[in-house]
């Protein structure tokens, strides 16, 4: 079998993504101990010469929405995928790089990042591409794999979790809303980006369902009852709106779980689980 490189493993889409391939592929895995190294460019020299990859995913980051040490955050989202990038593309290596970016690059006016991570992840997504990669922009993914995630998670996985306590529901008031994205079709759009990459490369792409939904939608859906907090509550730079295009999806990729069909598999795997 052939071999791929795949980060961020242990977390919800890198390992989802690595249980689809392994059948496929021999998958070599880069997770986040990968920083502990005295010299992180020979690291992946050596991984990238060793494994000898016929495309890697990066999916790895931090994707802690609320980090404010610009140096932890910058060395994970943005140098380690710039170099990563460059091993990709020099030395004639010519692997296809399918990069892991975010709709948190449109910000809370749908032009520009509105906080850290958000940037960290558009200047990473703009090397990427033009170094010619493929960078997907996923939406609001859920799905199972997420429950390590703490505050990161879904608002479906938190507020499931927190009925089945017996907690008080609170969503915030004026009705955010949100592209709900299923687990599987994010994993589709990955193998589609690696396997159709020649008409990709260069360019980054919309991962969503193309829906704007409310957190009172999922949970009603999940049959959840909620209240609401203040207003004070919400924090600076919150996205209110995000909506995918489909004029921005990739040709040969269209999600196909709607957050009524996503959500009710979604309640059964976390019905039957130990959370």
């Amino acid at each position: 079998m052939k071999n791929v490189i795949i980060t961020g493993t242990k977390g919800f889409i890198g390992g989802r993504l690595l249980n689809r391939l392994k059948g496929e592929f021999n998958c070599y895995e880069i997770n986040e101990d990968i920083f502990d190294s005295s010299d992180l460019t020979k690291e992946i020299d050596n991984i990238m010469f060793n494994v000898n990859p016929v495309a890697v995913f990066h999916v790895g980051a931090c994707s802690n929405t609320l980090e404010t040490d610009v140096n932890y955050m910058m060395s994970r989202n943005f140098e380690f995928t710039k170099i990563l990038s460059d091993q990709c593309t020099l030395y004639k290596h010519n692997i296809p790089f399918v990069y892991s970016s975010s709709a948190a690059n449109y910000g809370i006016d749908g032009t520009s990042p509105s906080n850290l991570y958000g940037w960290s992840k558009y200047v990473a997504e703009q090397y990427v591409t033009l170094n010619g990669g493929v960078a997907l922009r996923y939406f609001n993914v859920y799905g199972p794999g997420e429950e390590h995630k703490g505050k990161m998670s879904s608002v479906a996985f938190q507020m499931w979790k927190k009925y089945k306590r017996g907690d008080i529901i609170k969503i915030f008031p004026g009705k955010p809303q949100r592209d709900f994205v299923y687990i599987e079709d994010v994993i589709e759009a990955n193998i589609e980006a690696y396997k159709n990459y020649d008409e990709y490369h260069f360019h980054w792409f919309d991962v969503g369902y193309g829906e704007s939904r409310t957190f009172e939608d999922v949970l009603d859906i999940m049959a959840i009852p909620f209240e609401y907090t203040d207003e004070n509550d919400i924090p600076k730079g919150y996205q209110f709106f995000t909506k995918s295009n489909p004029d921005k999806w990739m040709s040969g990729w269209k999600p196909k779980y709607p957050i009524e069909v996503g959500l009710t598999e979604y309640k059964k795997y976390l019905e039957n689980g130990k959370f």
